[in-house]
């Protein structure tokens, strides 16, 4: 909960933010392991969002919980892995999404933020999209 998921949520933020749609959405990004619980946005991470004029706030990596399934409608996946982290914390996995139909690569092993950021930048277009008619 350091690149990706951190990524996406400032992202995402942004571009509700520059909809006006701030008042519908609650984002938060969780992780399924607590390996970097507490930790902040990893710096490569906070360069691309620089890059790409993308503000955000000091993070705090959580780890999901299962509390989290009564406060959010939807809980959104980068990869395969992640859909089986969070099988583990909820029982019932309705609310749970790939933002994308591929895996995103995580850009603490690939190095390639752009990519990430790329992907990232299509799937929430998309989320937003399918979300704006829920409105």
């Amino acid at each position: 909960n350091i690149c990706r998921s951190p990524m996406a949520e400032f992202i995402m933020k942004d571009k509700v933010n520059n909809l006006g749609l701030d008042d519908y959405f609650l984002i938060e990004s969780r992780g399924t392991s607590s390996e970097e619980e507490g930790n902040d946005i990893y710096l490569p991470a906070k360069r691309m969002l620089d890059s790409r004029g993308i503000s955000y706030t000091k993070h705090c990596a959580r780890k999901l919980e299962e509390a989290d399934i009564d406060k959010f409608d939807y809980f959104i996946c980068m990869e395969k892995a992640n859909l089986r982290g969070v099988s583990y914390i909820f029982d019932d996995l309705d609310k749970v999404f790939m933002l994308l139909d591929k895996d995103i690569t995580d850009p603490w092993y690939s190095g390639d933020f752009s990519k990430t950021y790329n992907d990232l930048d299509l799937g929430i277009d998309l989320l937003i999209e399918r979300l704006r008619k829920q409105i």
